[in-house]
């Protein structure tokens, strides 16, 4: 582990932190800050020729700031004629924009593909993609692990009766398919549409029988929490006793807390994918840690083993 270096952006370093622990190491020395005039600075403290390389670095608020960090961070690697240079990208921004759904729009995160592969990066280690096809934006390996075990696994220990897991929208039905099968419950799914350009989704129907069952609602993410909100009071209208949700990203932005607070979920369950401020850490929101999930895939691709072994059950 003496060639494994590990280092962090000021993106989530609490997360660099306790990866680093979980490999029994220390973490990678860095000055990355911004200048009076908003250009940010790196520079990288250890020796990291020949050395196998990894960024720690979620692209999450501030979305912007932390993506050219992390293209900066990574550039300086290269520079410093590191051997390898993985970009660990818990959180991948960007990632709703993956198609053309409306005339003359971008493909950003293709376009953040590019920018990574052009600053340098080898490899990209991320959880839970927003959309499957993202990995073929990339020339370069992709490992795209998933919270799917680390849910599945807290949710197993409440051992409900009549259980129902419940899929936000139908293109998250897979994955919720799947933590259903691990919990040995049906599948619901919500079908709601998406009202233009603005974070707002109306929800239009549930598919499913969820009718004096507890329902586990599942998505990739929460951003404002206002389909959270419209998914728990049309499960409820439609007889569920009980409401509890899960996601990989906890994004919480503008009034998130509030609506989950007032919203009548049991619990909301997330990774720590992206920082949760402490300000936004109600008694119903539960943070299970990814650094260990992170810190075991980082040792495998430096000592060459399977990533896809790890999630053979």
């Amino acid at each position: 582990m003496d060639e494994l270096k590990v280092f962090t952006g000021n993106a989530h370093p609490a997360l660099a932190q306790a990866i680093t622990e979980y490999l029994d190491m220390p973490l990678g020395r860095s000055e990355v800050f911004e200048f009076s005039n908003e250009n940010i600075f790196v520079r990288i403290l250890d020796n990291v020729r020949q050395r196998d390389t990894f960024v720690v670095q979620p692209i999450c608020s501030p979305v912007n700031k932390s993506l050219v960090e992390l293209l900066i961070m990574i550039d300086a690697l290269k520079r410093a004629s590191a051997e390898r240079i993985t970009a660990v990208v818990p959180y991948y921004g960007y990632s709703r924009t993956d198609k053309k759904d409306q005339p003359r729009v971008p493909i950003t995160a293709r376009l953040i593909a590019d920018l990574l592969t052009v600053a340098g990066a080898n490899r990209l280690l991320t959880v839970d993609l927003h959309a499957p096809q993202i990995q073929g934006f990339f020339n370069i390996p992709v490992d795209e692990l998933t919270a799917l075990y680390l849910l599945s696994d807290y949710f197993k220990k409440k051992d409900f009766n009549d259980l129902v897991v419940v899929a936000t929208d139908i293109g998250i039905s897979k994955r919720a398919r799947d933590l259903a099968a691990k919990l040995n419950a049906p599948l619901a799914i919500m079908e709601k549409r998406r009202l233009g350009n603005i974070d707002q989704t109306e929800t239009l129907n549930v598919i499913g029988e969820v009718k004096g069952k507890v329902a586990l609602t599942m998505d990739d993410e929460i951003d404002t929490a206002g389909s959270l909100v419209d998914t728990v009071a049309t499960l409820i209208k439609h007889g569920a006793k009980q409401v509890y949700a899960c996601c990989t990203h906890p994004i919480f932005s503008g009034p998130a807390i509030q609506r989950i607070a007032s919203c009548p979920v049991k619990e909301v369950v997330v990774t720590d994918t992206v920082p949760v401020a402490n300000n936004k850490k109600l008694a119903k929101i539960t943070v299970l840690p990814i650094a260990p999930l992170l810190g075991e895939a980082i040792h495998r691709i430096h000592s060459g083993q399977s990533i896809g072994a790890m999630f053979e059950q």
